[in-house]
């Protein structure tokens, strides 16, 4: 078994730098972008880069085995600059020699090539600035480099481990996305891979993608082959727009709903290409972008590269598929998910994939050309072809990704549908397989409509969930309290737009407004039923109290909320922080550990539960539980700074340089997590925390004086 390495190492790129960031915040309140909201507040604004470039020192994050080298960037929202295919020597996704930022960014500076993450929002916020990260090594010989962000405009956080395994020749990239506040917030995540091209490229989507879509669903055009008008260019009679060199403009498209897991992108000049797999129940997006195959798109190139030439995005979405849709994640939820990328080749136009393997079918009048591809060695592995359960060919061969299968199979086949294509490995299981289907005759789905104006839509129910729409696409130019309003005019004691109203307000920090809403969802909700369905009034309630003073009154509600399953393990966990602003440690302990029994992963809850194990003297349990936590989230910034704190004299400064080198001395981090420990009432740990930031800090940040003070 070939092993994987894993280091750090400082790496020369030539560097075109950007400016100093606006001193001025900047309040863009109906600015639109990529579809959505283009607030930035509280990042700052770079509206400058240079027009000469430099050398400059990064540093870089490697992981390399026998088929793949790939290089991070956790300077640059650690993004993946580099991913080299060893056995066919060339890179498999797009590799910009150059840092040539363009004002593309939602704050500014945005760089081509590589993969960026795009969360919560794209393009990502925090792209040009850096993140967190560490590295991993697993007993299966595998390697992993973590990179984190706690970031500023939600209080989200996003992690992403990428692993290389021994004698793999895929990328795997753990997510993992955890709503670190106490309201829902929304998020998307697109991984956006860039390639290069030329005349020669393709996009590669399922064979069940009919119709594509353009950002918010605005248009829709058939796929592959365009009939039609799409972004101001006629294609008619028909364009096939999986190519490249067809697309003269700058066009987004967006695959309609598909049963595969994969969709990829492919060379037919060098036979080679790059794969995404992931399970499509989780991850849907499949995205093609372009600069266009023209002028506008050339002097775009040039922009962005010295010497690279034009590039694609193959953008793969999570929990989304299309841009902007945003899904939701409630209060103390992580998400966890998998991506795969992979290089491949000499297999074509791909018709499914899975990480182990690839395969294609060709059918051409009396024959059929069967492709396989695979990501490891496979020894005897058996390539077998059905028609209508007849086995009609049958082979053992040798796969790897150096040694790929092609081979015609002379059949006169009638019905398509009726094949069965499959690879299996040596012990018989399937590594992946294909049933050929006809393109029907379909009926294109129609574009998205704009919504009506309140006075307008036909009852509350529109109401609301128009409103509600409104807030989880983060629209730049309607507004939701334009529905609810509307819909509390017609009926005061709409339980979901009181709640909804109340919630507006209290994110704007107005919570004398938002609690007569909540009260008032609360009163019709209990006028018949005094248990309801669903408590989030109740919850909201509770929080809304609990920032007027009434600490009593939210202790009641809050406890009211935990009736109801679905806010259960936050309103425990928001009881654990009033009883330990209280200094009833014990009582605290037993409420956090009712949060921990709803959501055992809760990162809050745990680090909570830490610090309230070492206030009763049980360092035992403290430790355990810390040792538990880092084994998932290994950015538990919570939980590593009770483990200083935990640690006897021997081990102290050791744990504390660790810490520090973990935080990298990012001011918002530690302000994160000292709100984690003010949120308790635990005012000297949010003191010690925030003079390690001090005692390294050559020009403070002022709010952390501010935090000092209150």
């Amino acid at each position: 078994m070939q092993s994987v390495s894993v280091w750090e190492e400082t790496v020369i790129i030539p560097t075109y730098n950007i400016g100093d960031s606006e001193k001025n915040p900047m309040f863009l309140e109906k600015r639109v972008y990529q579809g959505s909201s283009g607030v930035v507040y509280p990042h700052a604004v770079i509206e400058k880069i240079e027009d000469t470039k430099e050398d400059k020192a990064y540093q870089a994050l490697f992981l390399e085995n026998k088929y793949l080298k790939i290089m991070v960037l956790p300077e640059l929202g650690g993004r993946i600059q580099m991913a080299y295919d060893k056995v066919r020597q060339r890179h498999f996704v797009y590799y910009n020699q150059v840092i040539k930022p363009a004002l593309v960014g939602l704050t500014g500076p945005w760089i081509s090539g590589g993969i960026e993450f795009n969360w919560p929002q794209h393009h990502r916020p925090s792209t040009f600035e850096p993140v967190d990260f560490t590295l991993e090594h697993h007993e299966d010989g595998s390697k992993t480099i973590w990179v984190s962000e706690v970031e500023r405009m939600f209080s989200t956080k996003g992690m992403a481990g990428f692993t290389l395994h021994p004698d793999k020749a895929y990328l795997e990239i753990k997510g993992v996305l955890y709503n670190r506040t106490n309201l829902p917030q929304t998020f998307l995540w697109w991984a956006n891979p860039a390639v290069k091209v030329n005349d020669d490229y393709q996009s590669v989507f399922p064979p069940d993608v009919y119709a594509v879509f353009d950002h918010g669903k605005r248009d829709v055009s058939s796929f592959p082959i365009a009939t039609g008008t799409y972004y101001k260019i006629d294609y008619s009679p028909g364009t096939d727009i999986s190519g490249y060199k067809n697309i003269p403009v700058p066009t987004s498209y967006m695959a309609i709903k598909s049963k595969y897991d994969f969709m990829g992108g492919y060379e037919n000049d060098t036979q080679a290409g790059l794969l995404h797999v992931a399970n499509h129940h989780v991850s849907p997006g499949k995205k093609q972008w372009t600069w266009g195959n023209g002028e506008f798109g050339y002097a775009w190139d040039r922009n962005l590269t010295d010497e690279d030439g034009p590039y694609i995005e193959l953008m793969t979405g999570v929990f989304t598929d299309n841009q902007p849709d945003f899904s939701w994640i409630m209060p103390n939820e992580e998400r966890r998910f998998v991506q795969y990328f992979m290089p491949y080749s000499h297999i074509g136009q791909v018709k499914n994939a899975t990480k182990e393997a690839a395969v294609n079918l060709e059918v051409k009048e009396n024959t059929i050309r069967l492709m396989a591809y695979t990501t490891t060695e496979e020894h005897q592995a058996r390539i077998q072809l059905k028609y209508d359960d007849e086995l009609i060919f049958e082979k053992i061969v040798d796969l790897s990704p150096a040694d790929t299968f092609d081979e015609l199979v002379y059949f006169s086949c009638v019905d398509i549908e009726k094949l069965h294509y499959r690879v299996l490995n040596q012990e018989g299981k399937e590594l992946v397989s294909y049933v050929p289907e006809t393109r029907k005759e379909v009926t294109l789905p129609e574009p998205a409509m704009a919504a009506k104006a309140p006075t307008e839509v036909e009852n509350n129910e529109q109401l609301f969930l128009t409103g509600q729409h409104i807030e989880q696409y983060r629209h730049a130019t309607y507004l939701a309290t334009d529905y609810y309003q509307e819909a509390l005019r017609r009926d005061e004691k709409d339980i979901r737009c009181n709640n909804a109203m109340g919630g507006w307000y209290y994110k704007r920090g107005k919570f004398s407004e938002a609690k007569p809403y909540f009260e008032k969802a609360i009163q019709t909700q209990t006028a018949r039923n005094p248990n309801p369905y669903d408590s989030e009034a109740y919850y909201n309630l509770g929080l809304c109290l609990k920032q007027l003073d009434e600490n009593e009154a939210a202790y009641e509600v809050f406890y009211k909320a935990t009736w109801s399953a679905a806010w259960q393990d936050v309103a425990f966990l928001e009881l654990a922080k009033l009883a330990a602003m209280k200094q009833e440690w014990e009582v605290a302990l037993e409420l956090v550990s009712d949060s921990l029994y709803r959501n055992w992963k809760g990162h809050n809850a745990r680090h909570l539960k830490v610090a309230l194990l070492r206030k009763l003297g049980k360092t035992k349990d403290a430790l355990a539980l810390i040792k538990e936590s880092i084994q998932f989230d290994k950015f538990s910034m919570g939980c590593l700074f009770e483990d200083y704190l935990l640690s006897d004299a021997t081990e102290q400064e050791e744990k504390l340089q660790a810490f520090k080198k973990l935080m990298r001395g990012n001011v918002h981090t530690y302000l994160e997590y000292t709100a984690d420990y003010l949120q308790a009432g635990m005012y000297q740990e949010a003191q010690q925390l925030l003079k390690v930031y001090l005692d390294e800090a050559q020009e403070p940040y002022p709010i952390v004086y501010y935090f000092l003070a209150f």
